[in-house]
């Protein structure tokens, strides 16, 4: 049973940082892509960032990038996602997710095979 389960949400004040971790288990995903999105509160879910497992290639959405860093642990199976200069408007619920395909420098939810339940992350102003 394949399971993708995220830790390291929170409450921090905007400028401040956090580190999301994203276990994963119950298959080898060494073809897979690995991604962050994120769903604030009457939003719709929108991608964040992706990592390839095997080749560590990156993307990111225009709103992170420089800001957030995704990155993938192959020994622990876990994948994590740096968080620093947050902003209030970063307050969202973050899914992890797993695709298999042909990578891509961007994720469509709909291209998602498996998601986690999700981590609360609340910036305050």
């Amino acid at each position: 049973q394949v399971q993708l389960v995220e830790s390291g949400g929170g409450l921090v004040q905007a400028g401040d940082s956090l580190r999301l971790s994203c276990a994963a288990s119950g298959r080898t995903f060494s073809s897979y892509a690995m991604g962050w999105f994120r769903q604030a509160p009457g939003k719709e879910r929108e991608f964040v960032a992706t990592i390839h497992w095997n080749s560590g290639s990156t993307g990111y959405a225009d709103s992170v990038k420089g800001r957030f860093t995704i990155s993938r642990d192959n020994a622990k199976n876990t994948v994590y996602l740096q968080m620093n200069s947050l902003k209030p408007e970063d307050t969202a619920v973050y899914y992890c997710a797993a695709s298999i395909g042909i990578f891509s420098t961007t994720m469509s939810p709909l291209s998602i095979n498996y998601w986690g339940k999700g981590t609360l992350v609340t910036v305050s102003s």
